[in-house]
């Protein structure tokens, strides 16, 4: 089948060698881990452009490859950043306690005022997915996005866990989007904290039951 849009002169050659068992991809994506404590340790740029770059190669809507990406590459930056969000969760600690208490802002709040940093959890790097806020599937390419520079992450050696708190801030705090310097029409689908990790897993955790109706 040959498309009329794009030739292969233009794509590049999967190399069948390369090809993994099903074992392999088992062991792979269920060893996957969700890193919150990283070595002091940044990672260099070019191999946080590979991460981009195979993260765009994810699936997207009508192929449009909505995502843009904001990469904080400073540690110190992605610090000054957390503390906005921790600013941010102060004021909704003090006009919505009820919402606070259900989000975990108070426990996040007296780990950091004892120097016990979650919301990036010391990763020396954070990456924003953001895309046009009017593409009705912004949500679900921006994700798809971010999950495939997750699992590659992973395979390079690095860690990564998915920063919620932040990305959620973003959206909500004018000042921390501003910050960031991200388009008006744009919102943040989604952040993710990138490092290498201190310490290596040995054993994949068990889950939880699969829950299935067969129709």
């Amino acid at each position: 089948m040959k498309l009329d849009w794009v030739g292969p002169e233009g794509c590049k050659q999967i190399k069948q060698e390369l090809g993994v068992t099903p074992e392999q991809a088992e062991q792979f994506l269920c060893g996957r881990r969700s890193i919150r404590t990283f070595k002091e340790k940044t990672v260099p740029r070019n191999v946080l452009e590979k991460l981009l770059e195979v993260a765009c190669s994810a699936p997207s809507a009508k192929n449009q490859q909505p995502w843009h990406w904001t990469v904080v590459e400073d540690p110190a930056q992605v610090r000054r950043l957390a503390g906005m969000v921790a600013d941010w969760m102060r004021m909704v600690i003090q006009t919505d306690p009820e919402a606070a208490e259900e989000r975990g802002f108070k426990r996040v709040m007296a780990a950091w005022d004892n120097g016990n940093e979650r919301i990036c959890r010391g990763a020396p790097h954070i990456i924003v997915a953001h895309a046009d806020k009017n593409w009705p599937f912004s949500t679900e390419d921006c994700t798809l996005a971010i999950s495939l520079l997750d699992l590659y992450a992973t395979s390079m050696g690095l860690g990564a866990c998915w920063g919620g708190y932040f990305y959620k801030t973003v959206n909500a705090y004018p000042p921390l989007f501003e910050a960031l310097g991200l388009p008006s029409d744009h919102l943040a689908f989604g952040a993710i904290m990138v490092g290498y990790p201190k310490f290596r897993y040995q054993h994949i955790p068990p889950r939880n039951p699969i829950r299935v109706t067969w129709k």
